[in-house]
């Protein structure tokens, strides 16, 4: 069974059924069932999401990204000052970058106010963190490839002549 198409499928729709991507990976369902089971056993799969778009809800949610420097350590580069910063559970997601900034940290609050309290309270003052810069997130256009306004969607559409 061709792994990469699979974990593709899966990126795209993770809710496709079993039955049908056992079709199209021309495998039976058992098979792939233990591929799935086995990639989340080594960690390739890491989960399964859905996209809202929270902007149609009536739930108050505030998104930031933070460009973070820091100060390498000796021995150590930046996965513990890392660690130290992923552990909290207000980051959402983070990665190491090239760049001005080490790091960009995503993170969710119910208000800005309780973004900004995160960062000056508990980042900024995280050891070897030299600077950080918040950008609220005013709008959301797309989000792992989807489009989050309908009307945008259709105009995008292909003309398909016979």
């Amino acid at each position: 069974m061709k792994e990469e198409l699979l974990l593709s499928l899966l990126e795209t729709n993770a809710r496709y059924d079993t039955k049908d991507l056992a079709d199209v990976l021309l495998a039976d369902e058992d098979s792939v069932i233990h591929t799935m089971n086995e990639l989340e056993k080594k960690k390739i799969i890491c989960g399964y999401h859905t996209i809202i778009n929270w902007d149609k809800t009536n739930a108050h949610k505030v998104m930031a990204l933070i460009e973070v420097e820091v100060s390498p350590e000796r021995d150590f580069g930046y996965d513990r000052i890392a660690k130290n910063i992923y552990r909290f559970p207000e980051v959402d997601t983070m990665y190491l970058m090239s760049g001005k900034s080490e790091f960009i940290v995503i993170i969710y609050g119910k208000t800005m106010q309780e973004i900004a309290n995160f960062v000056g309270s508990k980042l900024a003052t995280t050891d070897h963190v030299t600077a950080t810069s918040t950008f609220f997130v005013l709008k959301e256009y797309k989000i792992n490839g989807v489009i989050m306004d309908e009307d945008e969607k259709n105009e995008d559409r292909l003309v398909v002549t016979p």
